[in-house]
């Protein structure tokens, strides 16, 4: 008698393997496509973000006001406020915020609780009669800062273009040229931003004199 056709043990057990080898095959190339998808993601998100707190800090900054944020010892008016990793002026909020006439805004770079540093801003209304501010939350405008600092640059008591200096002491007046630099954790590069404040039309023509004297890549050094 013919034994019936049939798959022996031994097939069927190789056939179960290569089956579970094309698997394997097949989950680590999706896993590597998700993979590539979400860091391309989060690469376009992080440039998103990078690009909007540029675009906000140049319009604000460019807008910067001669208004009083505080007095000093002598009850003289302070325009502006800065040093190394903070620094306070005064320039009306674009409409969409929702928040009307000029604010006080404060930009810090705070300890972010995981080894590196934060970009925030808070915003506080001007009070009538000097009272003190009283500025709301703050809100984060980047995360994930390596390393970061603030530079400050204008004239000096002869009208000659001075060097850049991380404060800003002259409440009293506000600096030409403010420069934020940034290094950022990830693949994501902070290009530097060096914002002339147009503070009236001489101070403007100034800063824009400064620009013109300066060597090419010469912003670039502290």
């Amino acid at each position: 008698m013919r034994r019936p056709a049939g798959f022996t043990l031994m097939e069927v057990l190789a056939a179960l393997a290569l089956l579970a080898l094309l698997l394997v095959g097949v989950y680590s190339g999706i896993r590597t496509a998700t993979h590539s998808v979400r860091a391309g993601s989060a690469a376009v998100e992080r440039l998103d973000a990078v690009r909007s707190a540029q675009q906000f800090l140049r319009r604000e900054l460019e807008q910067a006001m001669t208004e009083q944020l505080a007095a000093n010892d002598k009850d003289e008016a302070i325009f502006f406020k800065g040093d190394a990793h903070s620094m306070s002026f005064v320039a009306p909020l674009p409409g969409y915020l929702g928040k009307l006439g000029p604010q006080a805004q404060t930009l810090r770079l705070v300890d972010n609780g995981r080894g590196g540093q934060r970009l925030e801003i808070s915003f506080a209304l001007l009070p009538p009669g000097g009272k003190p501010l009283k500025p709301g939350a703050p809100q984060v405008l980047l995360e994930d800062v390596h390393a970061g600092s603030f530079h400050y640059r204008g004239l000096d008591a002869q009208g000659r273009v001075g060097a850049w200096r991380d404060d800003w002491p002259e409440g009293d007046r506000l600096p030409q040229l403010v420069r934020i630099d940034l290094a950022l954790t990830g693949t994501v590069d902070w290009p530097q931003l060096v914002v002339p404040l147009r503070v009236d039309a001489s101070a403007n023509q100034r800063a824009f004199a400064m620009l013109e004297a300066e060597p090419a890549g010469a912003w670039g050094q502290p």
